[in-house]
C-alpha cells in the first residue's frame, strides 16, 4: 500500500498475468470468434458506408454486446486491444468507429439511461443499428475542455423537448459515425422554465425510414489525411422536437405533471457520462500500446531478414548496435506502460461492474496512463522510423498509419488538457494543505505559487494570465506528477508477487 498527500490508497492489487490467463481460460471461444471478426475487417474500402456496413454486421452478430462494458469489462477492453492489433494495417478509422459505437454511444446509454432506454439498446443491437455521440462543438474542441452550448428546452405546453443549435459555435463537430448513424446520443444544456440545469444526454433518432428527421442538418467534415473509411460529421439542430422519453433519465428527469426538473439520485449526470471518457482513456492508452507493439514486431521481422554489407559477411540489420539497443529499450518501456495500463483497467473495471464513480486516485491514474502510453508510443515509433531508412516510407509497413497515434493523442481528452488538469489539482492541493509530501513537487508548487503572486500584482489580478505565464513550470509539474505515479508502480510491482502491484495518487477530481 502506498500513501500520497497523507492519504492511503487502497484496492489497487492487480495481476497482469492473471488477467490474461483468466481471459484465455474463460473466453477462448469468444476470443477466436472476435479475432475472426477483426480479421475480416478491410481498411481499404470504396466508401465509409462499406466500413459502416461491416460494423453493422458485427453489432448484429452480438459477438460484442453493449452490456459488456458493465457485465464483462475485461472482455470490453480485450476486444479493443485485439482490434487495435490490426491498426498498423487498417489505420485509425475502424477502431474509432468501433469505440464510438460501443463506448461513447452505447456506453452512455448504459450509464445514464433508464430501463426503457436499455430495452432500446437491445433493439439497436438486434437491428445492427449505428449510433454516434454528439458532444464536441465547433467552439469547444480538444483544447477547450468540456463546453456545451447546444440547448434543449422543455416545452410545458406540449410535453416534449426542443433541441436547438443557437449559433455556429454550438454546432456539433467532428462527430464520428454521424453521417451514417441511425441514432445519436446528444449532450445539450437543459433549460426548464428559464433555468439552466447544465449538460444532459438525450437518445434520439437521426433518421426515420432512412431519411433525416426534420430539423437535422449534416455536413461532411471533408477529406482527411488518413482514416477516410470513417465518416465525420458536423451536425446542426433547428428546433428538433424530442419526446419526453428521449431524455436519458436514470439520474434526472423533467416531471411532465409539474413541469419541474427532478433529481433521482445524487450522482451528477455529467459525471456518469464522464465514465465513458475514463473507459475510453484506458482503451485508447492500450490501443496506442497495441499499435506500437505490432509496428515493432512487423519492423523487427523485416530487419531480421534484411542483410547488410560488412567486411566479415552479411549481418542482419537487426544486429546494428543502435537498432539492437532501440529494440531492447523499447521492449522495456513497453512492458512498463503495459503494466500501468493493465492496472488502470482493473481498477476502473471494479467500478464499471458496480455502476459507480471511481475515486479520484483512479481517475488521476487513468489520465496519466492516457498521456504517457500515447506519448511514449509516439516517441518510440518515431525513433524506430529514423533507424530503418527507406523501409519506413513504404506502404503497408505500418509507418504509413502512424497518425493512428495522433488520433490517440487527442481522443478522450487531449494530452495537454489532461496535463493542465493534473497540475491545477496539484496546485490547489498544495495551497490548501501546504505540502504534497513530494519534495520535487512541493518545490514546483511553491515556485509557481510565488511567481503567480508576482504576476497578479503586476497585471491587475488576471488569474488566467498569471497561470499562463507559468506554462513552462506548470507542464514541468505535470510531468513530475506523472513520473511519480509511474515510479510508484514500478517500485511496488514484482513479477513473482503480482498482487502487490499498487499505486495511488490524487489531488482532486479528475478532468473529464
Amino acid at each position: 500500500m502506498l500513501t500520497f498527500g497523507g492519504r492511503r490508497c487502497m484496492g489497487w492489487g492487480r495481476t497482469v498475468g492473471v488477467r490474461r490467463l483468466l481471459g484465455t481460460a474463460a473466453d477462448t471461444n469468444w476470443t477466436k470468434q472476435w479475432k475472426a471478426k477483426c480479421d475480416g475487417i478491410t481498411g481499404t474500402v470504396g466508401s465509409y458506408e462499406e466500413s459502416a456496413s461491416q460494423l453493422r454486421d458485427i453489432t448484429k452478430s452480438r459477438v460484442i454486446q453493449f452490456t459488456d462494458l458493465r457485465d464483462s469489462p475485461e472482455r470490453f477492453f480485450k476486444a479493443h486491444r485485439i482490434l487495435a492489433d490490426r491498426s498498423p494495417e487498417l489505420g485509425p478509422g475502424f477502431f474509432i468507429r468501433y469505440t464510438v459505437q460501443n463506448n461513447l454511444f452505447g456506453g452512455t446509454v448504459l450509464a445514464v439511461g433508464g430501463p426503457e432506454h436499455l430495452e432500446q439498446l437491445e433493439e439497436i443491437q438486434d437491428r445492427g443499428q449505428l449510433g454516434c455521440f454528439a458532444l464536441t462543438e465547433r467552439l469547444a474542441g480538444v483544447n477547450s475542455g468540456l463546453v456545451v452550448n447546444t440547448q434543449v428546452t422543455w416545452q410545458a405546453a406540449t410535453g416534449d423537448f426542443l433541441l436547438h443549435t443557437p449559433n455556429e459555435g454550438a454546432e456539433k463537430n467532428w462527430i464520428s459515425q454521424g453521417l451514417v448513424g441511425d441514432k445519436a446520443v446528444v449532450v445539450a444544456d437543459l433549460l426548464v422554465s428559464g433555468s439552466s440545469y447544465g449538460p444532459h444526454a438525450f437518445l434520439m433518432d437521426l433518421r426515420e425510414d432512412g431519411r433525416l428527421v426534420e430539423g437535422v442538418t449534416l455536413s461532411d467534415m471533408g477529406l482527411k489525411t488518413m482514416g477516410n473509411d470513417l465518416d465525420n460529421a458536423r451536425i446542426r439542430f433547428d428546433n428538433v422536437r424530442l419526446p419526453h422519453s428521449a431524455m436519458l433519465n436514470r439520474f434526472a428527469t423533467v416531471n411532465p405533471a409539474t413541469n419541474e426538473y427532478e433529481k433521482k439520485q445524487n450522482a451528477p449526470t455529467m459525471a456518469m457520462i464522464g465514465q465513458r471518457l475514463y473507459s475510453g482513456r484506458v482503451a485508447v492508452a492500450q490501443a496506442a500500446l497495441a499499435f506500437r507493439r505490432r509496428l515493432f514486431e512487423m519492423t523487427h521481422d523485416y530487419t531480421d531478414q534484411k542483410p547488410c554489407w560488412s567486411p566479415a559477411g552479411q549481418p542482419a540489420l537487426s544486429t546494428i548496435p543502435q537498432l539492437r539497443a532501440l529494440y531492447q529499450e523499447a521492449d522495456s518501456r513497453l512492458d512498463s506502460m503495459d503494466r500501468f495500463a493493465a492496472q488502470c483497467e482493473t481498477a476502473l473495471s471494479r467500478y464499471l461492474v458496480q455502476e459507480a464513480l471511481p475515486p479520484d486516485e483512479v481517475t488521476t491514474a487513468i489520465a496519466v496512463a492516457k498521456i504517457k502510453c500515447v506519448e511514449d508510443s509516439i516517441d518510440a515509433c518515431f525513433q524506430l522510423k529514423q533507424e530503418v531508412g527507406s523501409y519506413a516510407l513504404m506502404g503497408g509497413t505500418g509507418f504509413d498509419q502512424m497518425d493512428f497515434l495522433q488520433c490517440c493523442k487527442f481522443a478522450e481528452g487531449d494530452s495537454r488538457i489532461l496535463m493542465l488538469k493534473l497540475a491545477r489539482d496539484c496546485l490547489r492541493y498544495y495551497q490548501k494543505n501546504g505540502t504534497t509530501e513530494k519534495e520535487d513537487v512541493d518545490f514546483l508548487c511553491q515556485t509557481i505559487t510565488e511567481r503567480m503572486g508576482k504576476h497578479l500584482a503586476a497585471n491587475g489580478g488576471d488569474k488566467q494570465a498569471a497561470f499562463d505565464a507559468e506554462a513552462e513550470n506548470v507542464y514541468m509539474l505535470a510531468n513530475n506528477i506523472m513520473t511519480s505515479t509511474l515510479g510508484q508502480v514500478e517500485e511496488s510491482w514484482r513479477p513473482e508477487y503480482d498482487d502487490k502491484f499498487h499505486f495511488g495518487l490524487s489531488y482532486g477530481k479528475s478532468a473529464m
